[in-house]
């Protein structure tokens, strides 16, 4: 509908304390907002504020001891080291936050067909541990709470960051009820891969020309096994761009714009909703890179304001 304005899941305390020289670009969040705000988009989106989670809600994800870690500030310095994220109380707070607001999009797309999460998509934590700048799995658990609520019976979680979901994958590698999709590079982290129900491998260096084919051919695919989800969450994820500091693709920001059409495209089609996380994105500059996470949002004006 074209006067509709669909949700956008934001909190100012999505941002994080880093060091300068620290790859992860911890004030994206809000130069995302301010990009959206820059461009106009943010006139066709409703804001909404998410809730702290809870430990107790949280465990249908992670593991009990792990979450109390998180909350008490008690991870070793090995932990830490693999998360990669040096702690701070912004980052105990985001943890909270974050997974929540993936929720919260999916209860506002099962209402409204499209709901975008200005953050999400921590893809790299497992049951009991984080990992690759992700504490909690935001994925993992919005699909577990929404079947437990029961708001949805099947969910497709489909996965376009560059670097393959694999906490994803191994929290839900035994739940019928949710299906994992990953498009990701073949040579990138985590080096090793965990199994998803369906894994598409891209070669190092790819471009445009060999990325865009196989979003198709995995659409056709989940298709084709037919698992017909009640919701759709997609990581919608931009460090498969050229300028990605951590990539190792060469997608250009319209190859990205249509890769969300036709993943947006396909399930509005199909009367299934869809709920959109931003992922990964690394780059030189936090306006760069913010401008490549506000790519998803104009898709979805192109794609539901037509």
């Amino acid at each position: 509908m074209k006067n509709m304005k669909y949700p956008i899941i934001y909190h100012p305390s999505y941002d994080i304390p880093l060091p300068e020289n620290h790859r992860f670009p911890g004030t994206k969040y809000s130069a995302l907002i301010k990009e959206l705000e820059t461009l106009g988009l943010i006139e066709n989106y409703q804001k909404y504020v998410p809730k702290p989670a809870i430990a107790a809600h949280l465990s249908v994800a992670h593991d009990p001891v792990y979450i109390r870690a998180i909350e008490t500030g008690n991870l070793s310095k090995q932990q830490q080291k693999k998360l990669g994220l040096p702690w701070s109380d912004a980052l105990l707070q985001r943890s909270f936050l974050a997974p929540n607001g993936t929720l919260l999009a999916a209860q506002l797309a099962l209402q409204t067909g499209v709901a975008c999460h200005a953050a999400g998509g921590t893809h790299h934590a497992h049951w009991d541990f984080g990992a690759g700048f992700c504490v909690f799995n935001d994925l993992a658990y919005a699909a577990r709470a929404l079947i437990a609520m029961k708001l949805a019976k099947r969910i497709l979680i489909l996965d376009c960051d560059v670097h393959q979901g694999d906490g994803t994958a191994s929290i839900l590698s035994n739940d019928r009820d949710i299906f994992t999709c990953s498009i990701h590079c073949a040579e990138n982290y985590p080096q090793k891969k965990a199994n998803s129900n369906l894994d598409f491998s891209i070669p190092r260096g790819s471009g445009d020309v060999e990325y865009l084919p196989v979003v198709a051919q995995s659409l056709k695919d989940i298709d084709r096994i037919n698992f017909t989800p009640d919701l759709v969450l997609y990581d919608a994820a931009v460090d498969v761009h050229n300028n990605d500091k951590l990539g190792l693709l060469k997608m250009t920001s319209d190859g990205i714009y249509q890769r969300d059409q036709v993943v947006l495209s396909h399930f509005k089609d199909r009367q299934v909703p869809i709920a959109t996380t931003i992922g990964g994105g690394y780059g030189e500059t936090h306006k760069e890179v913010a401008q490549r996470h506000s790519i998803i949002f104009a898709a979805v004006q192109s794609v539901f304001h037509n």
